[in-house]
Order: C-alpha cells, then structure tokens, then sequence
C-alpha cells in the first residue's frame, strides 16, 4: 500500500576501513516540477565502517499526504521517483534512484477515479529492478592522509634548506675572504623556530589525522 513503510537492504563495499561514520538519506520526489515537494523520509549514520562488505537495514516512513503538492489524483498517481544518497564528511559519493508507481489496483477506481485521492485504497510499486546511480568524486581519508603527506614533505625540505643556509653563513664566519664581521652575523634574523601543529583533521583514525611540522 502507498502508506506502508519503505524498507531497504543496503549492501556495499568499503576498501578500507573509515575514520567517520557514513550518513544515508531517502527522499521521496512530490513532484518533477519543483524540489520544493522533495522529503527526507528518513536519515541514518552507520558506522563505524570496517574493510569488506558492510550491510544495513533501512527503514522511513511513506510521504506525509499534507507535503505533497496536491491531494488530486493527477498530481498523485502515475511516476515518480525516491532517491537514496550516501556521504562521507558532508559530502554526497553516491546516488541511487528508483521510479516509483503509484496506482489503484480497483478497475472502477482505474477507470473512473476519485477526484481527491482515496490513500486507503492507492498502491505503489517500486521499480528495485531499474536503478539510476550517480557517483560523485569524494576525497576520502586515503586522499587527505596523502595530501597531507605531500605538505609535511614540502615543509620538511623548506626547514632543511634553511638550516643548510645558516650552516653555510657560520662556516664562512672567520675566514679570510667572507668579508662579514661578527657584529654583521649575529645581528642576521635567525630561521624561525620549528613549531608542532595540531592535527589538522581531528586525529585519531587510521588516514584521517596529520602532523605537520610548520617552519
């Protein structure tokens, strides 16, 4: 029946474990000509996420009738579409999309139906058969763990370069064709102390935080 719930078996695979928890929506599409009607059945996180095969049950509630864009049969019955989203950090990865069919299974409702919708007698269907999947690019903890290590390698080779500087200024302190006195060397600005950042994502899990050593 129309009014029932929406349950979902959801399976996927991780390739490796997840420092955050996944988040996970169902939306009911009121109608193609506006997202105004769009409802959030139901949301969940999962986590947290190991490597392999993951699997969960997702259950939401049918669309409340009063959201929808009209109590008219026309606005009602026929083809619409429900939607399940996934995201990592706030980011959407992965769209799944079924159309659903939303009919009378009475032939004098069929021929004839009501001109406001009897919800006690409307069926639907939902086409699991026929999916729409849209993926999106995510930057996962692998990513930001590797973009955090190009930085600390950045950071790292500007601190030796500095230090290699000032060895080359004092091995040139006291000898005969330098031409600096030793007022003009230590008067010289001295390379800034090496400070310890915080963990720029938190910490923690396994890819996800990162030290850098700021010079």
């Amino acid at each position: 029946m129309f009014d029932d719930e929406y349950h979902f078996r959801i399976k996927f695979e991780a390739i490796a474990p997840l420092v955050e928890d996944l988040e996970w929506k169902l939306i009911y599409v009121g109608s193609a000509k506006s997202e105004e009607y769009d409802q959030e059945l139901d949301s969940c996180m999962v986590g947290p996420v190991p490597a392999g095969i993951n699997a969960f049950d997702f259950q939401a509630p049918a669309p409340a009738h009063h959201l929808l864009p009209s109590q008219e049969h026309d606005e009602i019955l026929g083809v619409t579409v429900i939607i399940i989203t996934a995201s990592y950090r706030d980011k959407e990865f992965v769209r799944v999309g079924y159309y659903v069919n939303t009919y009378y299974e009475e032939e004098a409702y069929k021929e004839n139906p009501p001109a406001s919708v009897d919800w006690a007698k409307l069926h639907r269907n939902v086409l699991i058969e026929k999916p729409k999947v849209t993926r999106f690019q995510n930057p996962w903890d692998s990513a930001l763990a590797s973009f955090g290590g190009a930085q600390e390698q950045q950071q790292q080779l500007q601190l030796q370069q500095q230090q290699q500087q000032q060895q080359q200024q004092e091995m040139s302190f006291g000898g005969s064709s330098s031409g600096m006195s030793s007022e003009m060397l230590f008067s010289a600005p001295l390379p800034a102390p090496v400070v310890k950042a915080e963990s720029a994502f938190g910490g923690g899990g396994q890819g996800g935080g990162m030290e850098v050593d700021a010079a």
